[in-house]
């Protein structure tokens, strides 16, 4: 029988031939390669001879002493005792070996070979089951509630606090001031247990006119034993007229305070994680409204206005929930 790396043999490769002593010559050609003397049966007049009476070089038998005159030698020997194959790499495919009972057999290999299974270490075919890794993101930009998916039993999760807005100085002694930036907060956690979150997503502060501004609503995730949390940008203008302060974070693995908010000659809203702060437009002292004063992306602040009416509000918070199974 054949497996991988052996040669069938066949009753072909069984050889034999006789030659007659001479009484001198003692090398004689038998027609094919014996692997090894002792793959061959010499007999001279019907006696068997022992492996230190000859030698086989190639396809040339060899005696240590010349047979006799009108001596019968007989040999009879395997032509090949089989053929190693050595595949190059990358040769043997998937379906070289799934389609082969006899190399599965000789793997000592146990379940059925498919589509759908592997070989494990242990030499059995094992369904696939281990599908592990980032399966699924869920976004959040207003409050509601997270629902783990089925399979899933890790996220990370970031945390975005909401910026606050500017203030509107509209007097030389009151100085427009920009907002801050929310906290941030990122937490890898192990939800196996958790099946829903509390997500609260909050919300920028509202557009001022005058002075102090409005602060931005705290985002964060409560599943009732972890609570991760990002501040809200503080107001702009509430003390010696300077920015807002930056929120604060917790509860993460990382927690990092939002920037702080410029005072009146600094004319940008705090960046944030995830958003750009307002830029100074053309809309002081009662100019059109350009629009780009507002903050971009989510958590930043606003830019503070002098003279204007109404300033922008910070831009609200963000939750992100990757979801690993």
């Amino acid at each position: 029988m054949s497996y991988l790396g052996v040669q069938t043999l066949k009753d072909a490769e069984i050889k034999r031939g006789s030659g007659t002593g001479d009484g001198s010559t003692v090398a004689f050609a038998i027609g094919w390669t014996p692997p090894s003397e002792q793959s061959l049966f010499i007999t001279i007049n019907g006696v068997t001879q022992q492996d230190a009476a000859y030698t086989i070089s190639a396809s040339t038998l060899t005696f240590a002493a010349a047979p006799a005159n009108a001596d019968a030698i007989e040999w009879r020997g395997i032509q090949s005792s089989g053929t190693v194959i050595t595949p190059a790499d990358g040769t043997v495919g998937e379906a070289k070996i799934a389609d082969d009972a006899v190399v599965l057999a000789k793997l000592g290999t146990t379940g059925t070979a498919s589509s759908s299974t592997f070989l494990r270490g242990d030499m059995a075919w094992t369904a696939v089951s281990d599908v592990s890794g980032l399966a699924s993101v869920q976004t959040f930009t207003s409050s509601g509630t997270w629902t783990r998916p089925a399979g899933i039993t890790k996220v990370i999760m970031e945390v975005q606090g909401a910026g606050s807005s500017g203030s509107d100085g509209n007097a030389a002694s009151i100085r427009h001031t920009s907002g801050a930036a929310g906290g941030y907060a990122k937490k890898f956690l192990d939800v196996s247990s958790i099946s829903t979150s509390t997500i609260t997503v909050g919300a920028g502060g509202t557009a001022a006119t005058s002075y102090p501004s409005n602060a931005g609503g705290a985002s964060s995730w409560a599943d009732g034993t972890n609570t991760i949390t990002g501040n809200g940008g503080g107001a702009a203008g509430s003390a010696d007229y300077v920015g807002g302060l930056g929120g604060t974070a917790s509860g993460g693995d990382i927690n990092i305070k939002g920037c702080d908010g410029g005072d009146y000659g600094t004319r940008k809203g705090a960046d944030s994680m995830f958003g750009f702060g307002g830029v100074n437009s053309a809309r002081e002292n009662g100019n059109a409204n350009t629009g780009s004063d507002a903050p971009t992306g989510y958590g930043s602040g606003s830019v503070g206005i002098y003279g204007n009416g109404t300033t922008r509000a910070g831009g609200g918070g963000i939750i992100i929930v990757w979801e690993y199974k």
